[in-house]
């Protein structure tokens, strides 16, 4: 999974989480409905000036947007394959 992949699913996850659609997103953000669409589903490359008011609009810190999902979730497996510590 590459930074543009997990920007998209930390986005969403994120959304999600705070019962927002992407309208509503959007329109906190001022960005548009399409833009923050296509960060989601990793076809755009977000610049760090996005990241930093999308992490604003959803209530986190930028780094929490590039996170691998396993910081998030204690039940996943490592993403590089190797042994759990």
């Amino acid at each position: 999974m590459n930074l543009r992949q997990r920007l998209g699913l930390n986005v969403r996850r994120l959304r999600k989480e705070r019962e927002l659609s992407q309208e509503r997103l959007s329109l906190l953000s001022g960005l548009s409905r399409a833009y923050v669409s296509s960060v989601e589903t990793g076809r755009r490359n977000a610049t760090l000036d996005t990241l930093e008011i999308l992490a604003r609009t959803l209530g986190v810190e930028g780094w929490e947007l590039i996170a691998s999902p396993t910081v998030f979730d204690a039940n996943a497996k490592p993403e590089y394959g190797g042994e759990e510590t």
